[in-house]
């Protein structure tokens, strides 16, 4: 027993020194840099050895498919049935002279006019724009996760063990390095902005807040090994006004609040999510709703209002389509955020999926098994542009600034422009879009009677 005392004590002492070193790197290369908000390109180095692996993978894997006489994984598409923008006396009309060779004018109704109905709405069954948008992006190339496209399969001994290999290093390694980070971030966070709500208000106060606030936010961003790209930082958003962005993931928060000053708007939450906030808004003047008020569309319009009004406040952070999309779209934005008369300052947030999928489905995971999947990824990778600052123009309406905004968020990234509400992810389609419908067929027959009657 005594002969093993020694054995044991070195045991101790190597993992000691296992932590001590760890601790010590990590304070070196990820939080001090953090803090002072500089990098020693590690990220990126990291980034362009996965895409080689990436690369070798994908043509192995197309290789050996071809030796085995396998047929090769689906060409990627983005999801979306290529139609002409076409009206619905236009389709109709179409189809009534390939069918009958009538006119439109020359008919009141014709029972091929029901095929027109039909098939819309198999399309729309078999290509329904939004739900398509709830759902994981498929990629071209394999990223040694098997999370977004089920085309890859078993090929050889060889990319088995380098998935393998690549499981332990996500899973062993990564995994709690992340954890040890995000713990780091949080714990700052809590205690920092504890400490300067004790503060009395003034400059020396709100120059503190800020610092925290970032420093915390750049370690969290770390923990996810996220690599962003900002470009055109002129345009950062300024106090008085109103940021708001394409909402992907719920780390869309801490992508923009690494590299800016925000005040945060949301509702009220127990648990962890709760201490958190009671701590934030003492340092900063964030707006918080109670669960009854979030529905009060007046009360969160005055509250909102009179924070841009202070121009000395941060400005609002804002994700107007409320819910988050696959990162391929941008859906309808909520007209409550473009009411209030404020500068709007538009942001267009793009993930690249190869190396993790950022995109939060909230119905299929919840919110410990969706972190769990983004720390186990390779890493968070985007591109954020901000874009001119905007202002409602004296003829639009709420509803046509929105839609302004959202069609320049959506060109700048890529992304497609839908007018669907994104609330349609759990809810029936709204009555009026069907009387829409009935209404154009409608107008179009009783046109046709006008047209008639004048002849």
């Amino acid at each position: 027993m005594f002969l093993l005392l020694p054995f044991d004590s070195l045991v101790v002492n190597l993992l000691g020194i296992s932590i001590t070193v760890l601790f010590t790197l990590l304070l070196v290369f990820i939080i001090v840099p953090a803090i002072f908000g500089v990098s020693f390109g590690i990220r990126k180095v990291y980034m362009k050895t996965l895409l080689k692996i990436f690369q070798w993978a994908t043509l192995r894997i197309e290789r050996g498919a071809k030796e085995k006489n396998h047929p090769l994984y689906k060409p990627y598409v983005n999801g979306i049935i290529a139609k002409e923008p076409t009206s619905l006396e236009e389709e109709i009309k179409e189809l009534r002279r390939s069918g009958s060779g009538k006119a439109l004018d020359t008919a009141e109704f014709e029972l091929s006019d029901i095929f027109y109905f039909c098939r819309k709405g198999i399309e729309t069954i078999m290509d329904d724009e939004v739900t398509k948008r709830f759902s994981a992006e498929e990629l071209e190339s394999w990223n040694l996760l098997s999370r977004t496209n089920y085309n890859f399969q078993y090929i050889s001994l060889r990319l088995t063990v380098l998935w393998g290999l690549g499981v332990l290093i996500r899973y062993c390694f990564l995994l709690p390095l992340r954890i040890a980070l995000a713990f780091t971030g949080i714990s700052l966070l809590v205690t920092g902005t504890t400490v300067v709500g004790y503060l009395p208000n003034g400059r020396c106060k709100d120059f503190l807040s800020k610092h925290v606030h970032l420093m915390c936010y750049r370690i969290c961003v770390r923990a996810l090994t996220a690599i962003i790209t900002y470009h055109d930082r002129e345009n950062r958003p300024r106090n008085g006004g109103i940021c708001v962005a394409n909402h992907t993931s719920p780390i869309d928060v801490i992508i923009l609040a690494s590299d800016g000053y925000y005040a945060m708007v949301g509702q009220i939450h127990g648990g962890l999510m709760g201490v958190i906030q009671r701590a934030m808004v003492k340092a900063c003047p964030h707006v918080w709703f109670e669960r009854s008020e979030v529905k009060d569309r007046h009360l969160v319009a005055r509250r909102l209002t009179e924070h841009v009004q202070d121009k000395s406040k941060l400005p609002i952070l804002i994700f107007p389509e409320g819910t988050c999309i696959n990162n391929t779209s941008v859906m309808m934005f909520k007209k409550g955020s473009f009411e209030i008369g404020a500068t709007v300052y538009p942001v267009a947030i793009k993930y690249d999926p190869q190396f993790g999928d950022a995109f939060w489905n909230s119905s299929k995971y919840g919110m410990v098994t969706y972190l769990l999947r983004m720390m186990t990824s390779w890493a968070i990778v985007c591109s954020v542009w901000y874009l001119p600052p905007m202002t409602r123009q004296p003829e639009e309406d709420a509803v046509q600034f929105a839609n302004r905004v959202k069609s320049a968020i959506a060109r700048q990234g890529g992304l497609v422009d839908l007018l669907w509400d994104g609330g349609l992810k759990r809810e029936k389609v709204k009555d009026a879009f069907k009387e829409e419908q009935q209404k154009l067929y409608s107008k179009m027959i009783v046109g046709s009677h006008e047209d008639r009657s004048r002849s």
